[in-house]
């Protein structure tokens, strides 16, 4: 099976997309973010509107209507929720292993 070239994603680009799972302007996406991430996560403006830009022009979040015209609102698109759920998959996949390879290490250890 083919890689996905985009993955994996930053961990920037996750918590964008991940936010954008339900419409969202700037500073909700800053704020959204760094709830999901418990804190871990804090984004600058700057970095944000960057990575905006750049995942608008791959596809994987668009422009979507408001009722607020001073704030641009993003939504993700169906291909960012895919590549989304591909990275989900690879981390799931990445934490499987790591837990049966501890195990074995906890069973030589004892």
């Amino acid at each position: 099976m083919e890689r996905e070239k985009h993955l994996p994603l930053t961990e920037t680009v996750f918590y964008i997309l991940l936010a954008l799972i339900e419409p969202a302007h700037g500073y909700l996406i800053m704020q959204k973010i760094e709830e999901l991430s418990g804190g871990q996560v804090r984004m600058a403006a700057g970095t944000l509107y960057g990575a905006i830009e750049n995942l608008v022009n791959l596809g994987f979040i668009e422009p979507t209507a408001s009722d607020d015209r001073r704030r641009k609102v993003y939504i993700i698109t169906e291909q960012g929720k895919r590549i989304l759920q591909l990275d989900v998959e690879r981390m799931n996949h990445m934490m499987s292993a790591a837990e049966e390879q501890l195990k074995k290490d906890r069973r030589n250890l004892g």
